[in-house]
């Protein structure tokens, strides 16, 4: 071989060793850029689950379901008067002939 010969192989291999390397980078690059997204879209919808998570304790609390009970089923909390305790009768055993 000649030496421009083993200058022009050494040149085309540099080249291509050059462009894996910039592709591997862009790659990885654009996967960064990807990943990025991905975590800001997982924290908004974290977010938005800690939001929903509020508005549903605030739905199921004693005080709203109360008023909704009131307001759309005419219930109301019952005075002293109104409420009636009925005691249960005692359970039979397994042997009890009653």
């Amino acid at each position: 071989m000649r030496g421009r010969s083993v200058v022009a192989l050494g040149l085309v291999g540099f080249v291509l060793v050059a462009t894996g390397v910039i592709w591997r980078r862009s790659f990885g690059t654009l996967r960064a850029r990807e990943q990025s997204a991905l975590e800001q879209k997982r924290s908004a919808l974290e977010a938005e689950r800690a939001k929903l998570d509020g508005d549903i304790r605030d739905a199921a609390s004693r005080a709203r379901l109360e008023r909704v009970a009131e307001d759309r089923l005419n219930m109301r909390i019952p005075s002293d008067s109104q409420v009636f305790v009925v005691a249960r009768p005692a359970r039979r055993k397994a042997g009890d002939p009653r």
